[in-house]
């Protein structure tokens, strides 16, 4: 058998996603032969001649096949980045997504001081990137991130030590809300908002990858923004700020829901794709 060169290897896996149907044949194979070689993307550029060893052939078939089965790059590689930080991947929690930024963005913008010693819970805060990225932003505030799964606080625990944001985070493991005390200056979630029903319909890589536990959100999808907004006059701080990601569907939805629990909507902010993706609120 002829042990391909890294510039073979890189067009026949192009050339195999491509007529396997993958859209994005051409940046899969390059983040595949980069992570199974674990070497930068310069490395590939300069030095495409260099013979694939035995151990990086076997493990790019491996990841060749993972791919075929419609696994997402993200966790073959095991890491996926989210506002410029490098975030490790577990089954229990979702792959960041750049769609979910747009929760970082706005809480940002709204924020009227960033060096403020500020208190802030992400609930359901998965694999962190949330807590971490704001954490990063923020350089006196604490954070608390919670989840009702062991196996997502541990991936988030790791996140936050790897991006130096450790000594600042602390993690709980609740249903929501029900195990926590105290109030905070922002609360964040990117829940579950995904109606039950609709779950058999989503893309494959979405419904055999990314846990159910983060993906049902009820019967109709809010049934986690009913509990949140019902629990923010307990935590929020005077002024407080709570932010949460929504379906491209739902704005008309946590308007309603805002207004019921006495909420202010500061702003329905839009992704890229000019879908409303989060809407910020305070006590009116």
């Amino acid at each position: 058998m002829t042990v391909p060169t890294r510039a073979q290897a890189l067009r026949s896996l192009r050339q195999t996603l491509a007529e396997a149907g993958f859209e994005t044949a051409a940046l899969d194979a390059r983040l595949l032969i980069l992570s199974v070689l674990g070497v930068p993307a310069t490395a590939l550029i300069a030095h495409p001649d260099v013979l694939l060893t035995a151990e990086e052939a076997g493990r790019l078939e491996a990841a060749t096949r993972r791919r075929l089965a419609h696994e997402p790059v993200a966790r073959i590689v095991g890491e996926r980045e989210f506002w410029g930080l490098p975030f490790a991947l577990s089954p229990e929690a979702l792959v960041p997504r750049p769609d979910t930024e747009t929760v970082v963005e706005t809480t940002l913008e709204l924020l009227p001081d960033r060096q403020a010693p500020l208190l802030m819970a992400d609930f359901g805060t998965g694999s962190g990137c949330l807590l971490v990225a704001l954490l990063h932003e923020l350089p006196r505030a604490t954070g608390l991130g919670v989840d009702l799964s062991l196996g997502a606080l541990r991936t988030a625990r790791r996140n936050a030590r790897a991006n130096g944001v450790g000594e600042r985070s602390h993690f709980v493991l609740s249903h929501w809300a029900d195990a926590i005390a105290g109030r905070f200056d922002l609360i964040v979630s990117n829940p579950p908002y995904i109606a039950s029903p609709v779950i058999p319909t989503l893309d494959r890589e979405v419904r055999e990858h990314d846990p159910l536990l983060a993906l049902d959100g009820g019967p109709d999808g809010l049934e986690p923004y009913r509990i949140l907004l019902g629990e923010a006059k307990r935590l929020l701080a005077p002024g407080g700020l709570l932010a949460v990601e929504i379906g491209y569907d739902q704005a008309e939805d946590l308007r309603s829901l805002a207004a019921a629990h006495d909420l202010e909507i500061l702003r329905v902010a839009h992704d890229l794709s000019d879908n409303p993706r989060c809407v910020a609120m305070r006590h009116a």
